[in-house]
């Protein structure tokens, strides 16, 4: 494929700066076609854009002939149901993070784009970021020596936002979501140690409300193992006093801590526990490396990280994590 011509499902704020721009600004990839259930949003976003095509219902948009793949930027509990639709039009898959609202829907979709030959790509675009790859390509240089252990923190306060019980933003609201900030950030941390260190494949944990301002958890701690026996705790709070983003990999020979989201320095110990600093800026289109890797995928020229397998592992994780707390939930909504 020479060119890759993209339609968007879901033309909202991660859509503006994040993702969008890549699809027409990159070399061999345009954006067709946006969608949006609110048609004069959709239009005003095309028109912003400069995309010729605009629509309020995804089944045009899918069946768009012009189109090759479709990206969806909808909240987790539509990306099932518009990536079987999109499969089913024989249109390549590019669908937003966590993968969807279940471990059980991941391989669904996984299934439904096998089914119809299509790839499905994951938008996990931190395993594209030169920062991250810097990471990578230090832990398998041998740097730190053998990875033996990780310690992820993720501490937010609570924003007022949170505080109305009637204009809660979608991504705390677990029929929506799938969880609350925990799903929506954490994924994000999970799905980069899938790609530094491997398979995550037993975890324990525990999650509960501990602020009850809305119905997803707040505060997640849990402990796992890795494929190659690394093991790994985290603690993820959203009603904290302070903030902190810090994930320690300790290996044999050193240690490297990085932040998962900003632009702070990776921090690189040595096996004498000299510090080295790396600095990388995120680009302002943040998607668009991996965006990139997905065009040149479609060339022949490159494989694509994140992927429909790799991104259903990390909601298993979560899946794992939440099971009880989802289960108690889900016997109070009753």
């Amino acid at each position: 494929m020479q060119k890759t011509r993209w339609g968007i499902i879901g033309c909202g704020n991660v859509t503006e700066v994040k993702s969008g721009p890549a699809f027409y600004k990159l070399e061999n990839s345009e954006l067709i076609a946006v969608m949006r259930r609110d048609a004069d949003l959709a239009k005003d976003f095309a028109k912003r854009h400069n995309v010729s095509k605009w629509y309020s219902d995804a089944k045009l948009l899918v069946n768009d002939p012009d189109i090759d793949a479709v990206y969806i930027a909808t909240p987790p509990s539509t990306h099932k149901e518009y990536t079987l639709l999109a499969a089913e039009a024989g249109k390549i898959v590019y669908v937003e993070k966590p993968m969807a609202l279940t471990f059980s829907e991941c391989n669904e979709m996984i299934a439904a784009c096998q089914s119809h030959n299509v790839p499905l790509f994951v938008a996990y675009y931190r395993r594209a970021l030169p920062r991250f790859t810097k990471i990578k390509s230090l832990i398998d240089s041998g740097a730190i020596g053998t990875p033996r252990i990780v310690v992820c923190q993720l501490f937010r306060e609570m924003e007022s936002r949170y505080l109305d019980p009637d204009n809660l933003p979608w991504f705390v609201k677990p029929e929506i979501s799938g969880g609350g900030l925990f799903v929506d950030l954490a994924c994000h941390t999970l799905d980069i140690l899938d790609f530094l260190l491997g398979k995550i494949i037993s975890v324990k944990g525990h999650s509960n409300s501990q602020a009850k301002a809305y119905p997803a958890e707040d505060c997640v701690s849990m402990s796992f193992m890795f494929e190659n026996q690394i093991q790994g705790v985290g603690i993820w709070n959203f009603v904290a006093s302070s903030r902190e983003d810090k994930v320690e990999i300790v290996g044999t020979k050193g240690k490297i801590t990085f932040a998962t989201f900003g632009n702070s320095p990776i921090s690189y110990y040595d096996e004498n526990n000299t510090l080295h600093q790396f600095h990388f800026e995120n680009p302002t289109h943040i998607q668009m490396p991996l965006i990139q890797t997905i065009v040149h995928q479609l060339q022949g020229k490159d494989i694509c990280p994140s992927n429909g397998i790799s991104a259903s592992r990390t909601s298993w994780v979560i899946d794992e994590v939440l099971k009880e707390y989802r289960a108690e939930l889900h016997s109070k909504t009753k």
